[in-house]
């Protein structure tokens, strides 16, 4: 593993994104954390803990800027795990969320991640070629399957907007040697996990990801203990 070996964690939740930055640590990364919570200090952990307004794009390259003043370095690892859907004002009408709410949820879940990608592109420009960069982020099965529950709505147009151009940078960075994956954790039989994601399973199939193993495609479907599943 290279000296440079560093992540940045947008959204670090208590389940996914604490069991996200428990195993790069474990693995040596020197680990940074971006949340509302954010405390501008180390964690107990020994976590950079970074503030952060996902609904504020242009609030991103701050982030990158902490990170590499902090560590001397770019982030090669740079994990987007935020996520957010809001309750229609009518339950059983879909259409009844504002436009509003609609743009500040489309902040969260594609504007900033995109806003992160291209950072992250950035910072690897300054790292050594044979440091493997990755950028992951935490999608689920939205992209492919339209659950029928109204609040549904501002989540799944998220999902499937970035499930596009993460896919699409991926497969035109690989001359670069970037990854782009778009992680989804699925039960064994390809449905949708829901409030059931397991953090640990998001620990290891990340941080193989972020090794490039076994030539997982950018459609990361994945199962606790078995790692990449295709699910048509």
């Amino acid at each position: 593993m290279a000296s440079t070996s560093i992540v940045l964690i947008l959204g670090s939740g208590p389940r996914v994104g604490a069991s996200i930055a428990e195993k790069f640590a474990s693995n040596g990364y020197k680990v940074a954390v971006a949340s509302r919570k954010g405390t501008g200090s180390k964690t107990a952990e020994g976590y950079l803990s970074l503030k952060a307004d996902f609904t504020k794009p242009d609030s991103i390259p701050a982030l990158f800027d902490a990170v590499k003043a902090e560590f001397h370095a770019a982030p090669n690892v740079v994990i987007y795990n935020a996520g957010a859907l809001s309750i229609p004002s009518d339950k059983d009408s879909v259409l009844s969320v504002s436009a509003e709410t609609v743009v500040s949820d489309l902040n969260i879940n594609t504007i900033s991640p995109y806003v992160a990608a291209q950072q992250a592109i950035i910072g690897w420009e300054t790292l050594p070629k044979d440091t493997k960069k990755t950028f992951i982020y935490t999608g689920n099965i939205l992209n492919v399957s339209i659950v029928p529950v109204p609040m549904m709505l501002t989540l799944g147009i998220g999902k499937s907007a970035s499930a596009f151009w993460v896919g699409l940078a991926d497969l035109t960075s690989a001359a670069r040697g970037f990854r782009f994956f778009y992680a989804d954790e699925r039960k064994e039989d390809g449905s949708i996990k829901g409030h059931e994601l397991d953090g640990p399973a998001h620990g290891e199939f990340y941080a193989q990801l972020a090794n490039h193993e076994e030539n997982v495609p950018w459609h990361a479907t994945f199962v606790k203990g078995k790692g990449y599943v295709q699910f048509k």
